[in-house]
């Protein structure tokens, strides 16, 4: 569905229920139950989706970046955008029902980068699409960790909407502060972020919103108020609190 009021690349997210069987997972998931009865609308820069292994982080970013291929109609041949529109084993089939309200005549780039999987889909695509031309050398020849960085920097250029699914897990702590980075420059050269994360790290980018995911469904957050925030400073003010528990 499309909206000729300017805007980001994604302006809403809703669910079709009636191609839905809301009555198995992952409709059954707290937040998917939420965003097929009420819709989320999408900040117009950054959204951070937090919340505990399980909430639906992954269930939701997947099936908007799935739904988001749908969109692009250039360099569907490129590894990236074709990851984009074909679903992993593991992903759930949100992907069919959920509907984007995207902007007429907005950016259209944008991709789907999934830690996890980037060497095997690089591996997949090396040699191929622009990527690599604008990188200026081969994705495998770099660590699992810069690869994913150098994409990112190379669509700067490139406004669309980018889906992050835990990208921390490919990154060191200062290339977690490069990531930041990156993705405020994104921001202000039109793109429009959705990222899943456990890094408290990721979620404090100034201007972005928050989301956390819990049992309740999902809502805004206040960094500092935040379950995984908090949860964090607690464990780093005293960690022997936690191991004479654990250990």
């Amino acid at each position: 569905m499309a909206t000729r009021q300017p805007g980001a690349p994604v302006r809403r997210i809703t669910v079709d229920s009636g191609a839905a069987e809301l009555d198995r997972w992952p409709y059954t998931l707290p937040v998917i139950k939420q965003v097929a009865a009420e819709g989320l609308s999408l900040d117009p820069g950054v959204t951070v989706l937090i919340g505990a292994n399980g909430s639906g982080k992954s269930t939701l970013v997947e099936a908007v970046a799935s739904a988001w291929a749908r969109r692009i109609t250039v360099f569907k041949q490129d590894w990236m955008q074709r990851a984009l529109g074909e679903p992993s084993e593991e992903d759930s089939d949100l992907h069919r029902t959920i509907r984007l309200e995207y902007t007429k005549g907005g950016p259209n780039g944008g991709l789907f980068l999934r830690a996890e999987r980037l060497h095997s889909q690089a591996n997949n695509f090396s040699g191929r699409g622009r990527w690599e031309q604008r990188i200026g050398r081969a994705i495998l020849s770099q660590s699992h960790g810069e690869g994913f960085l150098e994409i990112l920097r190379g669509m700067t250029a490139e406004p669309g909407l980018y889906v992050l699914d835990e990208p921390e897990s490919a990154l060191s702590f200062d290339s977690c502060l490069a990531l930041l980075a990156i993705m405020a420059d994104m921001r202000a050269a039109g793109s429009q972020i959705v990222l899943a994360t456990h890094s408290p790290l990721l979620a404090s980018l100034p201007g972005a919103r928050l989301l956390e995911l819990s049992d309740a469904g999902l809502g805004d957050v206040e960094y500092d108020d935040s379950s995984l925030v908090q949860s964090w400073r607690a464990f780093l003010d005293a960690p022997e609190r936690f191991h004479k528990h654990l250990l």
